[in-house]
């Protein structure tokens, strides 16, 4: 199965970015991509001082940027996981921050809302995820093709044990908003941690560089095999990266080394 991770710079304008999304999945699908993977924030990265940057936000499975979405999944016939998008939940002013997986047939697959929300503050920039959105509560997987998939978002990267309740899993997908400070000191790292611990795939895909809003965040996407190796890499900017995921590789890592059959805890 190929996989392609979109890696965007985007801007306070959700439909530039919707459109830039839909030109990035027919470029990825035209170089037969099963699976295709957009960023955290794909739909809108803005000023958090801007007042109304949640006026976007749908109920879960309504909504314009939805109902595009699942269009986009259809013409290209391929599973697209919409990195992140805000959707509303029980308490006013507060949302989830969900990744939206569709089929090709434009249903929706199933949808994760972030569980581990991100705190950062180094004297420079300041993050709280928390003033604005509420945490999921629920580890979410799915199969594409054969393959068990697991979702995650982000800053969920630095919690190993969300990963382990997955199970056995083949693949990992993590869109990010990973900033720079923080993606130069461990993006790579952990990518490639979780991928060696986990014995699958691992699939990071990154908002890229100086953002219209101010914001800066680390790019450099990657796709990691179970052994941990890097099979496609990319900077900064706009970037579209593959590579082809194989049950087979699976099999050789877990064989060679059965470490998932030595667990303890």
């Amino acid at each position: 199965m190929k996989v392609a991770a979109l890696q965007m710079l985007s801007v306070p304008d959700w439909q530039m970015n919707l459109s830039t999304a839909a030109r990035l999945i027919k470029e990825a699908a035209s170089n037969s991509a099963r699976l295709v993977v957009l960023p955290e924030f794909f739909i809108q990265i803005c000023a958090p001082e801007l007042k109304d940057r949640f006026a976007i936000a749908e109920e879960l499975g309504n909504g314009v940027i939805q109902t595009e979405l699942a269009r986009l999944a259809v013409e290209h016939q391929v599973y697209l996981l919409a990195g992140s998008i805000p959707l509303k939940s029980a308490i006013m002013d507060k949302y989830y921050n969900a990744a939206l997986m569709y089929a090709p047939d434009g249903n929706l697959l199933c949808a994760y809302n972030k569980i581990h929300l991100f705190k950062f503050n180094d004297g420079v920039v300041a993050y709280d995820e928390g003033v604005n959105f509420v945490a999921g509560d629920k580890v979410i997987c799915c199969e594409i093709d054969g393959f068990k998939v697991g979702l995650s978002i982000c800053y969920d990267l630095r919690f190993p044990e969300l990963f382990r309740v997955m199970g056995v899993v083949d693949v990992i997908l993590l869109p990010s908003a990973f900033t720079y400070q923080t993606g130069l000191a461990h993006w790579e790292l952990l990518a490639r941690a979780r991928a060696v611990e986990n014995q699958c795939y691992f699939v990071a895909v990154n908002q890229g560089g100086e953002h219209e809003s101010g914001r800066k965040t680390y790019g450099h996407s990657l796709i990691c095999d179970p052994w941990g190796e890097v099979l496609a890499s990319c900077a900064e900017g706009e970037q579209i990266i593959y590579a082809e995921l194989s049950s087979l590789r699976l099999q050789e890592v877990r064989s060679k080394l059965p470490a998932l059959e030595h667990r303890k805890l």
